[in-house]
C-alpha cells in the first residue's frame, strides 16, 4: 500500500472523525506572518497533504488563497467537492515532491500532521524554493501523549494490539512539553530563521462508535490484511464498552512550528 492509497479509501470516516484545529492555533500563525495580520486575503499558501481539509476550512474561512497537494485521488475529489464553492481554493492531485508549482508562489507553506509522510531529502528544499523571501512554513504536529485522563485505557487494550501487531511494542509516549524532530532540523537549516514552537493542549473524548471509526482511519490500520482489519477494530469497540462505559479520551498535545525563510 501506497502512501497516496492509504488514507484514500476512508475519506467519509477520515471527515467524520477528524476533528477542525482549534482558532487560536490559526491566530498564532497569522500574527507571526505579520506583513498580513489584518487582511489574511493577500496571503497565498501552499498546503502539503489537507486529507479532507481540517486546516483547509479555516485558512479558507480567513481569506487565504490556497493550493492544496494532495496526492490521494478520492481524497482530493472529496476536497474538491466539500469545498466547492470556494474560488479559493485549487486542488492538485499530486504528491507534493511532484507537484508542478512555480517558485516563489507561496507566503505560507503549511503542513498539518502530513510533513512526516513528504521525502526528508525533498520537504525542506520544496518548501524553500515555494515560498517567498520572509514567508513562512508551518508545521503542525498531532501528538499523543502520556496522560492519565485516558483512565488507563491505551495501556489496557495493548494485549488486543498484541495479538493483531506481533512482535510491535508500544511506543514511549511524550508529555506535555513534547518537541517534534522538525524543529531541530529547520534549526539546523541556515536558510529558515526566526524558529518558534507553540504547544496547545487537545484531548478529544470520543463515544465508542467514533473511536472505531478513528481508528479505521489510522495508517496502520489501513495497512493490515482487509480480513483482519474489522475483528481488530471489533475488539476495540467490544473492550471499550465492557471496561470503558462506551468512551475512550485521547490525550493530545497539537505543536505548531513556525519558521521564517531569510532574504536571500
Amino acid at each position: 500500500m501506497t502512501f497516496e492509497s492509504m488514507f484514500d479509501g476512508v475519506a467519509e470516516i477520515y471527515d467524520r472523525v477528524r476533528r477542525p484545529y482549534p482558532p487560536r492555533l490559526f491566530d498564532d500563525i497569522f500574527n507571526y506572518l505579520g506583513e498580513h495580520p489584518q487582511d489574511p486575503s493577500t496571503v497565498a499558501a501552499v498546503e502539503i497533504g489537507p486529507g479532507t481539509g481540517q486546516a483547509t476550512g479555516p485558512l479558507l474561512a480567513r481569506g487565504v488563497t490556497v493550493a492544496a497537494v494532495e496526492p490521494g485521488p478520492r481524497l482530493a475529489a472529496f476536497l474538491r467537492n466539500k469545498f466547492a464553492a470556494e474560488q479559493r481554493l485549487m486542488v492538485i492531485n499530486e504528491r507534493f515532491e511532484d507537484a508542478p508549482l512555480p517558485e516563489g508562489i507561496a507566503d505560507l507553506v503549511l503542513a498539518a500532521t502530513s510533513f512526516h509522510w513528504v521525502d526528508s531529502d525533498v520537504r525542506y528544499a520544496k518548501t524553500l524554493e515555494l515560498l517567498r523571501d520572509g514567508g513562512v512554513l508551518a508545521v503542525i504536529g498531532t501528538n499523543q501523549i502520556a496522560s492519565s485522563v485516558d483512565r488507563g485505557y491505551f495501556t489496557a487494550s495493548q494485549p488486543i494490539y498484541q495479538r493483531y501487531f506481533p512482535g510491535e511494542e508500544p511506543a514511549d509516549l511524550p508529555g506535555d512539553d513534547v518537541t517534534p524532530a522538525e524543529v531541530g532540523e529547520v534549526l539546523e537549516n541556515e536558510e529558515f530563521e526566526g524558529v518558534e514552537l507553540f504547544r496547545y493542549r487537545w484531548d478529544q473524548q470520543y463515544s465508542t462508535d467514533e473511536y472505531a471509526d478513528l481508528v479505521r482511519s489510522y495508517s496502520g490500520t489501513q495497512q493490515m490484511p482487509g480480513e483482519l482489519r474489522e475483528p481488530f477494530v471489533g475488539e476495540l469497540a467490544a473492550f471499550i464498552d465492557s471496561d470503558f462505559d462506551g468512551n475512550v479520551v485521547r490525550p493530545l498535545v497539537l505543536t505548531l512550528l513556525l519558521a521564517r525563510k531569510r532574504a536571500g
